[in-house]
């Protein structure tokens, strides 16, 4: 499984899929704050507690930018079911169906398939609008685009 997936509970858009062999608490703070430079900063993130997310690197950074984090208790995926279901589609559609020769290959397929899923794939829970169309439409009347209530 790619390790640094980053979802919208909103949008449902993946916003990045860091694909590498492993990935330090230092590359996740600086991916997530280039992704707040292109889309603005969360008022909360949810994550397991792998290693990469429970590191002095993340903490420091999430207190610096004054984001709140929380993590989900061990053992219970639907805490954060949102990007579970995301991680179990990348699954089903890409990762069981890909034969990968190598991290280049591997990445420009994951590449390939963010963009269908983001651009190409209707979502039931979006009206079966597509995750960029649905964030275009909420974009473009001024809605926000993180909604707090749907965390709860």
């Amino acid at each position: 499984m790619p390790d640094g997936l980053s979802t919208s509970c909103v949008t449902r858009e993946c916003l990045a899929a860091i694909l590498d062999t492993s990935i330090s608490g230092k590359r996740v703070a600086r991916e997530l704050s280039a992704l707040i430079e292109r889309r603005g900063k969360p008022g909360m993130i949810v994550s397991d507690n792998g290693t990469e997310f429970t590191s002095n690197a993340v903490l420091s950074w999430s207190e610096a930018n004054k984001i709140e984090w929380h993590f989900i208790m061990p053992g219970k995926p639907m805490q954060n079911g949102f990007c579970e279901s995301f991680n179990g589609c990348m699954r089903d559609e890409l990762l069981n169906e890909t034969l990968f020769f190598g991290l280049d290959h591997a990445r420009e397929k994951v590449r390939s398939w963010v963009h269908d899923y983001n651009h190409r794939g209707p979502h039931s829970s979006l009206g079966y609008a597509t995750p960029a169309d649905y964030a275009a439409a909420l974009t473009a009347t001024g809605d926000r685009l993180r909604n707090p209530d749907q965390l709860r």
